[in-house]
């Protein structure tokens, strides 16, 4: 049996930037653009962004096989730059899927775009992915994005460039595709990857792949963690449980010394806006598709009984846009069974 984001049954089938001004030509390169590609887009599919409850009106579907507007070299360099401060790491494949929603023109438009930032500092590769070079935004260039105003300056956020020469490259572009593949260009600027959740308290500590900053009715995000196929099972169950121990972990209200009650560490610290703990997708990646169902069927049973949200497919079933299989439901009560109040302030 297979669910939605809802937990309702569906049929079978169905880093600390650089000091230093930025020059003229990188703040104005993500300014420039008067309607940005990125902005726009389809309409998810089943296997997308589901929620029904969502309280932002889904985009604009477009007419199959009608023409992008015309593309300009400022505009296409401010829609990479916006694109690489979400994403991170891209090909210029993947860049070229949502910078000018065509194939071949478009890569050559990304490419001599790609040129021009590297010649002003911008943006860099450190490395390929077969035979395609890896880029992301250099700390200047990061800079430049939240300049233009529509990303937040995030002075922590590393620009991928040491994981690409550590060899990881693979990881970050099944993140960007998982990215892709999810919402497509639609609500591209409300993603982040490598995202911290921690509780010095207890020394927990992990990093979400992506986080999607979708409102709904009950949770003001959703988690995502990518497995490229090279993480021991494990390893990769025990990741999944880290969110559940998350979400169980409890504070004290008041001060010290003060009567008080306990509420549930991330509603208190992390996400005040929601009303349930938000859903994780785990997205299977970088295998052949029956190795990734063998893998999909091994979590599966390695998850069971755990009280938090979580859904979980292939890559290739998220392109296909198929229903996603429910491994977890959000049971407050049954966390708080597992995670015992604190005993004292």
């Amino acid at each position: 049996m297979t669910y939605n984001d809802h937990g309702s049954s569906v049929p079978e089938g169905s880093g600390e930037p650089e000091n230093g001004p930025d020059s003229s030509a990188a703040s104005s390169a993500a300014n420039d653009s008067a309607a940005a590609a990125v902005g726009a887009g389809q309409a998810p599919g089943q296997g997308g962004v589901s929620d029904a409850d969502t309280s932002l009106p889904a985009p604009a579907s477009s007419d199959e096989g009608q023409r992008s507007s015309p593309l300009t070299a400022p505009r296409v360099r401010g829609d990479v730059l916006r694109m690489l401060g979400c994403a991170r790491i891209a090909t210029v494949r993947q860049m070229a899927r949502v910078v000018t929603a065509e194939d071949a023109d478009g890569r050559s438009y990304v490419r001599r775009a790609l040129r021009d930032l590297e010649e002003e500092g911008l943006a860099e590769t450190n490395g390929k992915h077969g035979k395609e070079p890896i880029w992301n935004l250099t700390r200047r260039g990061l800079r430049a994005v939240a300049d233009g105003g529509e990303l937040p300056l995030r002075p922590r956020a590393g620009t991928g460039a040491r994981a690409v020469r550590a060899g990881y490259g693979g990881h970050g572009l099944a993140v960007t595709e998982t990215i892709l593949a999810y919402g497509g260009r639609a609500h591209l600027t409300a993603w982040q990857v490598e995202v911290n959740h921690a509780i010095k308290e207890t020394g927990l500590s992990f990093n979400t792949d992506a986080v999607l900053t979708l409102p709904t009715k009950t949770s003001e995000v959703r988690l995502f963690e990518v497995d490229n196929g090279t993480m021991p099972r494990a390893r990769l169950a025990r990741e999944v449980w880290d969110y559940e121990r998350y979400a169980g972990h409890r504070c004290w209200e008041g001060a010290r010394g003060t009567i008080g009650t306990t509420f549930p560490f991330w509603r208190r610290y992390r996400y005040m806006r929601s009303e349930r703990f938000p859903t994780l997708h785990v997205v299977l990646a970088g295998l052949e598709e029956h190795l990734l169902q063998r893998r999909l069927d091994a979590l599966t049973e390695d998850v069971h009984g755990i009280a938090v949200g979580v859904l979980a497919t292939t890559l290739p079933r998220l392109k296909r846009r198929e229903p996603w299989l429910r491994l977890g439901v959000d049971d407050p009560g049954r966390r708080r069974e597992r995670y015992p109040e604190p005993v004292g302030r």
